[in-house]
């Protein structure tokens, strides 16, 4: 990986006394009397803070949170909650600071949060002023928040042309070498798993993959669309008709280098899409026209589980049905059950995907779970991340 780290600079002892800028993904959620609702993307950012506290420096955390209007801080965009929780779990208070980028006070061995960056005018466009300005305030800017890194902003990006050192924190360290480690040099068989509602929605992941993996499993509403393009009935489920050609070019692709895509032989269908509809299991050749598919069968299962048996290296990113109803979540318990199991390299990410993680309880036994979305999945189209250049760009200097 070609970028500088905060743990050698912390380990060499460059962080002493020097004034450090961490950009963070403290994009929490809220519930519906405005109290956090889950602060993992908090506790995922304080090994990065405790290594900077650590080397001895001043520390200054910043975070998008929510899509604020730039020049315009209400107060459910605030981080003032995220402040609170973040002095509960370091031990020690940490201040809010609004109207931060002209100025900011901090000494050795404390911790300051600057108020949501994108409320700044000039963030989302990666405006150069305001880069240049927030620059000033440090001399180690740490990016530490991959779930950005598709975004080319102000504290992602601009910022890193005009400071001293420009580094990745731990987080994004760990994201970045498990992800290089999936197709830079994978163990293989290269197993990827990708569901979802929506062949369109991923298409650019499909064929980035359909050159890279040994086989691709696909899931959801995306498997109808295979299904369909090799000829089998789907019924009235969901699917998109103007994407069977593409599917075509993917399957053909895979086959014509001795990859393959597994198409389903059974699946759970209902009549109706609701919590209480009925699974009835069929052969996918006797699918009826008034039949929705929800899930895979045990047959197409253990075909499944043969495969990533054998894997190497697995990816995955989206449930294989509508894990969500408990008669139609046997595939995707099933598909995280084995890949649990696994003796492969195994990296997991997407919201759906660490919901299944943590509903069937196997978050310890994958290998790297990604907390970027958008990111992960840009990683996985065979995108540059413009964060992740920024930092490379700045590797020698």
């Amino acid at each position: 990986m070609s970028v500088k780290t905060l743990s050698d600079l912390s380990m060499s002892g460059k962080l002493l006394g020097k004034r450090v800028f961490i950009r963070s993904d403290l994009n929490v959620p809220f519930d519906n009397v405005g109290n956090i609702a889950e602060d993992t993307r908090i506790r995922a950012s304080v090994p990065g803070i405790r290594l900077a506290l650590d080397g001895g420096a001043a520390v200054m955390v910043t975070s998008h949170l929510g899509r604020p209007k730039e020049g315009v801080l209400s107060e459910s965009d605030s981080l003032a909650k995220v402040a609170q929780r973040l002095s509960e779990i370091l031990g020690m208070q940490v201040e809010l600071i609004k109207d931060w980028v002209n100025g900011v006070s901090v000494d050795p061995g404390q911790v300051v949060l600057l108020e949501n960056c994108r409320v700044n005018v000039g963030e989302k466009d990666n405006d150069d002023s305001l880069s240049r300005k927030m620059a000033s305030l440090c001399d180690v800017y740490v990016n530490d928040a991959f779930g950005t890194a598709h975004r080319a902003e102000a504290t992602t990006s601009g910022i890193t042309k005009y400071v001293a050192v420009a580094c990745a924190g731990p987080l994004l360290e760990a994201e970045l070498t498990a992800l290089h480690r999936v197709f830079s040099s994978p163990k293989r068989p290269l197993v990827a798993i990708v569901g979802g509602s929506k062949v369109s929605s991923k298409l650019s992941v499909l064929k980035f993959l359909s050159d890279k993996v040994d086989y691709l499993i696909v899931g959801g509403g995306i498997a109808n669309t295979f299904m369909l393009a090799s000829g089998l009935p789907i019924g009235k489920s969901l699917v998109e008709l103007d994407q069977i050609e593409n599917a075509l070019f993917i399957i053909n692709n895979m086959k014509n280098r001795g990859a393959a895509v597994p198409i389903p032989l059974d699946v759970l269908c209902s009549k109706s899409f609701n919590a209480d509809a009925e699974a009835i299991l069929k052969q996918s050749t006797e699918i009826l026209d008034d039949d929705m598919i929800m899930d895979v069968g045990p047959e197409t299962s253990k075909i499944f589980g043969k495969i990533l048996d054998l894997a190497g290296t697995i990816v995955w990113n989206g449930p294989v049905g509508v894990f969500e109803f408990d008669q139609f979540s046997h595939g995707t318990s099933f598909v995280a059950d084995t890949i649990a199991k696994s003796k492969g390299f195994s990296v997991a990410g997407g919201g759906d995907t660490i919901a299944a993680i943590y509903k069937y309880g196997i978050e310890d036994k994958i290998d790297y779970i990604s907390t970027g979305g958008g990111a992960f999945l840009e990683f996985l189209e065979g995108k540059t991340l413009p964060a992740v250049l920024a930092l490379e760009l700045r590797a020698d200097n």
